[in-house]
């Protein structure tokens, strides 16, 4: 994939179908790093399928019989001399923390490092889609000598939860109402702007 947003699309879309009601997309990123992670409380996966997971030919879709999301997001990482890490816990086992959690991270001084891409648009695609699922979506950025630091004055935190969004609209509008969508593209581009990204 061009941009790393639409592997995170195409990965929340997985979270979805594993029937999670709240997935967490967070970003933590430097001068010169970036570490995705992409986290939800769906029915997870037994340990045979994790073993298999990044395998292209391993998939749970009936509409194709080959699975891309983790298998490209694995070799993007790997090509920059980053990796990924599966963790899976099947709602069988333990209910009250059940879900996979999938973190990549990439060296984005490397040539081969694949853009982020168009985040915000990605946000609002599975707000639009999927309006029934809470989102967390949090990017973290560090500038400066002081990278890999977090909490200190060269950090901006990007972030929209669409459940502080449901306790302010109440149960009455969805959040694929148009004029949510466009208030939190706004926000993004918004706290994209003040971070100077």
């Amino acid at each position: 994939m061009k941009e790393l947003s639409l592997n995170i699309l195409d990965i929340a879309q997985n979270s979805i179908t594993a029937e999670a009601d709240l997935v967490e997309i967070t970003l933590d990123e430097t001068d010169t790093t970036l570490k995705l992670s992409i986290k939800d409380n769906g029915y997870g996966m037994s340990p045979e399928f994790l073993a298999s997971v990044a395998d292209p030919f391993s998939t749970t879709r009936t509409t194709r019989k080959v699975g891309m999301g983790i298998p490209l997001l694995k070799l993007a990482a790997e090509q920059t001399g980053g990796g990924i890490t599966l963790r899976s816990t099947q709602r069988s086992v333990d209910p009250e923390n059940c879900g996979t959690e999938i973190t990549a991270s990439f060296r984005k001084d490397h040539l081969d490092f694949t853009p982020l891409g168009d985040i915000v648009s990605t946000v609002c695609t599975l707000l639009q889609g999927f309006p029934d699922v809470d989102y967390v979506f949090t990017h973290r950025i560090v500038k400066g000598e002081k990278a890999g630091e977090t909490g200190t004055e060269n950090e901006t935190v990007i972030c929209v939860d669409t459940r502080d969004m449901r306790v302010i609209l109440g149960d009455d509008v969805p959040l694929n109402d148009p004029m949510v969508l466009l208030w939190v593209r706004d926000s993004l581009e918004e706290q994209y702007a003040e971070a100077g990204k």
